[in-house]
């Protein structure tokens, strides 16, 4: 057998390979590459990132629009890169892409040889009138911007700002101090000004032709929090560091916290999202947040009043007019949410956000102090959905996303979706639908309308669903 006859029958093989896998019924280059990335979870920037092949071009692959691309030998190249890339056999994809544009060989492209410029002869230094008067121009330029900088940097120079009293920026003062004098020093004339967390305005002083400056500020108990800052009433520069000075005056041991919920008000009604509940509480170091169902979303009550506990508290519970009424009433007895237990800041405010479906609820806020004293305030409130309202949820591993609000690439994940990290969570409202496609079905919770629907899936491949109540979520085909 001559090597010719050896050639033509390898080719033959080749060619009836390529028509056997032919007829296999089978999807696209272009579907098994965005399938592929799917299953990767990662968008297309991020494969741009790890691949070094630009965006455009991994587009067109998956789109099937060779036309964009620089030509036949790059786009063999792109084609075996991103195919090692996605875990793909880069002979079968290239032989894949042959065979979908009719050909079963790509001419190697002609290297076009480029012409090398003419080195210009290299001419020595000339020195003129006009090249030295220039060159002292340019000297004197340089000095004059060098002066006229030195001058701004010294005109917009921040003012200086020193606490001297306290000389610690932490201190505890005795139980009955009701007010404290701040001195320090900064620039003659600046406007010292000392911001204190539980007032609307701060407090202001001059500092004296010597720069000394002093201000008497009240004080309250518990923690008491202030900022310190000084500004130049003639450039109007305010100083770069800004002094914290924390004075504690502690509680005495038979006063129970304080307790006020600013929000939400008593009656109030919702329509999507979680309900703020904020407040502020004094002497008091937890703050704990429980819902109980009172109703249903048509109105049935799902409530009942439970007996009252065997031994009273030591804490007062507000009733639905806000006046208070004793611990030991009878308290609800339903589907509850919590409690939770929620941080209190250095001034006492306190801000947590609460996910209910819909129907009429109690909230039961209680703030409790280090000696166990507490004191109990109650709202109700009502849920009512409007549209549809998704929490999408990222746990265990990342998780690629693509949403449709109504209809409509969503653009918190853009067109080509968005890789998000576990613990990633993510609200969409919408009049009457919203769809989502996942890479990784195992790793996307959903709540439906308050409504905690799970994972919809145990599968760690993509899978697209649509959620549009009152209809219950179903698995779509859209990418």
């Amino acid at each position: 057998m001559t090597t010719r006859d050896g050639i033509r029958r390898r080719a033959d093989a080749r060619d009836a390979a390529d028509r056997a896998y032919a007829a296999e019924a089978g999807p696209s280059l272009p579907e098994r590459l965005t399938a592929a990335r799917e299953r990767k979870g990662v968008d297309l920037y991020r494969a741009e990132r790890d691949t070094k092949i630009r965006a455009r071009y991994l587009a067109a692959l998956e789109s099937g629009d060779y036309a964009e691309l620089p030509g036949a030998v790059y786009t063999k190249g792109f084609l075996r890169n991103y195919a090692l890339y996605l875990g793909l056999d880069p002979e079968d994809v290239v032989r894949q892409w042959r065979r979908e544009r009719g050909d079963t060989s790509v001419p190697a492209e002609p290297a076009l040889a480029v012409p090398k410029p003419l080195a210009a002869p290299r001419q020595g230094l000339t020195f003129s009138p006009v090249v030295i008067v220039a060159a002292l121009l340019t000297v004197l330029i340089a000095v004059f911007a060098v002066y006229i900088g030195v001058q701004l940097v010294r005109f917009a120079k921040p003012p200086t700002l020193a606490v001297t009293n306290p000389a610690q920026a932490v201190l505890d003062v005795d139980g009955d101090t009701s007010s404290y004098v701040m001195k320090g020093t900064s620039i003659p004339g600046a406007t010292v000004s000392v911001k204190d967390s539980a007032r609307d305005q701060p407090y202001r002083v001059t500092a004296d032709e010597d720069g000394r400056w002093s201000v008497e500020v009240s004080l309250r108990r518990g923690r008491n929090e202030f900022a310190l800052s000084a500004l130049d009433p003639e450039t109007g520069k305010v100083s770069e560091n800004t002094e914290k000075v924390f004075i504690t005056v502690p509680f005495l041991v038979i006063e129970a916290p304080t307790l006020a919920v600013d929000s939400p008000a008593e009656g109030a009604q919702f329509e999507n999202g979680a309900i703020p509940v904020r407040g502020t509480t004094s002497n008091a170091v937890t703050v704990a947040i429980k819902a109980v169902q009172t109703k249903n979303a048509d109105g049935t009550p799902v409530a009942t009043l439970a007996p009252p506990p065997a031994s009273p508290a030591a804490s007062a519970s507000p009733g639905a007019s806000g006046s208070p009424v004793p611990s030991a009433a009878p308290v609800l007895s339903g589907p509850t949410v919590g409690p939770t237990t929620v941080d209190v800041g250095s001034d006492g405010t306190f801000d947590s956000p609460l996910e209910l479906s819909a129907g009429s609820w109690q909230l039961v806020v209680t703030a409790t102090s280090a000696e166990g004293k507490a004191v109990t305030l109650t709202r109700n409130v009502a849920i009512v959905y409007k549209g549809v309202n998704l929490v999408v949820t990222v746990r265990g591993s990342t998780a690629w996303l693509k949403v449709w609000v109504d209809g409509k690439v969503s653009k918190a994940t853009g067109a080509a979706g968005t890789v998000y990290d576990p613990g990633q969570v993510l609200t969409f409202t919408a009049r009457q639908s919203v769809e989502v496609r996942t890479g990784k079905s195992s790793a996307t919770f959903f709540t439906l309308n308050g409504d905690n629907l799970g994972r919809m899936s145990n599968k760690s491949n993509p899978e697209t669903w649509l959620f549009a109540p009152p209809n219950p979520p179903v698995r779509t085909d859209r990418r």
